[in-house]
């Protein structure tokens, strides 16, 4: 039992630390599943793929190349004086996994074998997010993951919506359901960050 838990727990430390280490591999491969199957063949749920692709490379900025975000949103958004507390690798893996290593494809899936305007609270999703980013500019100047959100999150993400709605693909009642659900999450990060983590600085001085 000992053992059993010693190499769980081994596991568990080696995905918090490595996780977003695979972003841009799978990214890639992605991108080159979406574009030999789904381009010309299916160009909706193209779309919707792309809405993955993206946000792996959003959190490939995030945490890899520049990365810093962990350290980046404790210090300048949260104001603490650690790099690593409030917000620290564990916490950041249960943040990211279900949602885009979970959330996003298996939408995307779902948009393919039942319905394709399910996946469309992805797109919405992606540009909430980088309006965030963009938004922390303002306050804070670049912060990982703000060049994604520019030129990628934003553009492909309005694309989208516009694609979709201008081809009859999803109707007005599936954009504003789509557009609570990317809100709903969205907010739901910000409560967390904000209303759960920030207290814990005043707690820890």
């Amino acid at each position: 039992f000992l053992l059993e838990f010693h190499l769980k727990n081994n596991t568990m430390k080696w995905l918090y630390n490595n996780w977003y280490k695979s972003t841009i591999f799978l990214a890639v491969y992605l991108l080159i599943f979406a574009l030999i199957y789904l381009f010309k063949e299916d160009y909706a749920l193209f779309l919707i793929w792309l809405q993955t692709i993206v946000y792996l490379l959003h959190q490939f900025e995030e945490y890899v190349l520049p990365g810093g975000f962990v350290k980046f949103f404790n210090t300048k958004p949260l104001g603490s004086k650690r790099d690593d507390f409030p917000l620290n690798i564990r916490s950041s893996f249960w943040i990211n996994i279900p949602i885009i290593f979970i959330g996003f494809p298996l939408s995307a899936i779902l948009a393919g074998y039942v319905n394709i305007s399910i996946g469309l609270w992805t797109a919405y999703f992606s540009i909430i997010n980088a309006i965030s980013h963009v938004g922390m500019f303002f306050w804070f100047k670049y912060n990982p993951g703000l060049i994604v959100s520019l030129f990628l999150n934003i553009p492909i993400g309005v694309y989208t919506i516009y694609y979709f709605t201008s081809h009859n693909l999803a109707s007005v009642d599936v954009n504003l359901v789509s557009l609570a659900i990317g809100l709903l999450i969205q907010a739901s990060l910000m409560v967390y960050g904000f209303r759960i983590l920030k207290p814990k600085i005043q707690k820890n001085k």
